[in-house]
């Protein structure tokens, strides 16, 4: 019997994370507007095939600003904070062995090509105002327009969280529609949530992930939103939006 194809529609998260970790990989293309290595695989386990993203380590363009080789990690940790706000911003993500090493595995997912994603990045919808938090959480430096994946059921993804995490503040987003207006309810209620778990099992899962200072940092990311009540607005000390935006 062939595999079966499967779906992010069809996978739950569990699902999907028990596919990324013991699927077998097989390289399929490279995605070349990528500043790093981004293959395009298949994965396969148990007659169950699916496509995802694999970044390996080795694969990675050095940065001046973030340690070598951690990028795939960041990758992850975004995963792992998205997954404890609840609001499936990021697919669902892991770290693991691969043809050329230990690296990022993500599902694919199928965005919705019909969308301008100039014109998204200015529509007021709660995937993107959950994004903006969520961006602020981790120190997103490199939300672009075209790390969005907008789906045909009206959910927006982001992916490429490589440059997240800094302990200095780096946020840079072409979100910036909401800067200062008040947090909604919804909002609060997740980052009192988020704050709760870095206390106690988050903090475990980041610390595997990330230094000691930048989980700290998050902490204080967190106690900052929570305490002003309001969606970022640009330092004027770090450049606001990426280049190129898109």
């Amino acid at each position: 019997m062939p595999p079966s194809e499967e779906t992010p529609a069809t996978l739950d998260a569990e699902q999907a994370l028990d596919l990324l970790r013991a699927g077998t990989i097989e390289i399929e293309g490279r995605l070349v507007d990528a500043s790093n290595t981004t293959l395009y695989c298949s994965l396969s386990c148990d007659g169950v095939t699916t496509a995802c993203v694999y970044k390996p380590v080795r694969g990675e363009r050095p940065l001046w600003d973030f340690p070598d080789g951690t990028l795939a990690e960041r990758e992850v940790a975004a995963y792992v904070v998205s997954a404890a706000l609840g609001w499936d911003v990021v697919p669902p993500t892991v770290l693991r062995d691969g043809p050329l090493g230990e690296g990022m595995v993500q599902l694919w997912i199928d965005g919705d090509e019909t969308v301008d994603l100039a014109r998204l990045i200015r529509v007021d919808v709660p995937p993107l105002r959950r994004m903006v938090v969520f961006d602020a959480v981790v120190n997103n430096a490199d939300r672009k327009g075209g790390h969005l994946i907008p789906t045909p059921a009206g959910h927006v993804y982001g992916v490429d969280h490589g440059v997240s995490f800094h302990q200095q503040d780096k946020l840079r987003t072409v979100l910036w529609g909401w800067a200062g207006d008040p947090l909604p309810e919804e909002a609060v209620d997740a980052l009192s949530a988020l704050r709760a778990l870095l206390e106690g099992t988050l903090d475990d899962e980041l610390s595997a992930l990330l230094t000691r200072r930048e989980v700290v940092a998050v902490r204080r990311r967190v106690d900052r939103l929570l305490t002003s009540r309001r969606y970022p607005e640009p330092s004027g000390e770090w450049p606001a939006i990426p280049w190129p935006p898109f």
